[in-house]
């Protein structure tokens, strides 16, 4: 969960996610939201914009990730021309789920929000590397779990206010 300086971003046990959760965890856009929203809230306006999208279809996914606990609307302010804007926050929550977000219908909805966000920021940021391995399944399962165990460690400490945002993307695919 995101908070002041000092409290942990994600808290709580990892759990299977719901059909509710997982169906909202299965959408690109609303990937790219949590991760638009994790260390600032923003608003459906300022979230539209920055996703290029149109605020409507921007505010239906929010009220989905919403609906499923996965965003929190903070109180309302009052925007540049008086309008009462509602900025929301991420809660972290979508680290616990297991079994969520996984390819639908084909398409892997964490690899689609990886890949615009790569075309946001351009290939010349992306640092990049790959590994190939030749594991028995009960070395496959090791790497899986020490690798999460690590990702579980930095995604549990407190944000640093002063570091630079980054995001990981982590892959692993049968060879042919």
């Amino acid at each position: 969960m995101t908070g002041p300086e000092g409290v942990p971003r994600v808290a709580g046990e990892r759990r299977p996610a719901t059909d509710a959760e997982a169906r909202a965890l299965a959408s690109a856009v609303r990937l790219r939201i949590l991760r638009l929203c994790l260390d600032g809230a923003l608003t459906n306006k300022e979230l539209a914009a920055r996703l290029d999208r149109n605020p409507a279809t921007v505010l239906h996914h929010v009220r989905t990730l919403l609906d499923t606990g996965f965003l929190v609307a903070e109180p309302d302010r009052r925007g540049a021309r008086g309008a009462r804007e509602v900025p929301y926050r991420a809660t972290g929550k979508s680290w616990l789920m297991e079994g969520a977000g996984g390819p639908a219908a084909g398409r892997d909805p964490a690899l689609a929000a990886f890949l615009e966000e790569v075309g946001a920021v351009g290939e010349q940021r992306l640092e990049s590397t790959r590994l190939g391995l030749r594991l028995t399944p009960a070395h496959k399962a090791e790497l899986e779990s020490r690798l999460h165990d690590l990702l579980d460690e930095f995604a549990r400490r407190p944000a640093d206010p002063d570091g630079e945002k980054w995001s990981v993307y982590l892959g692993m695919h049968p060879e042919v």
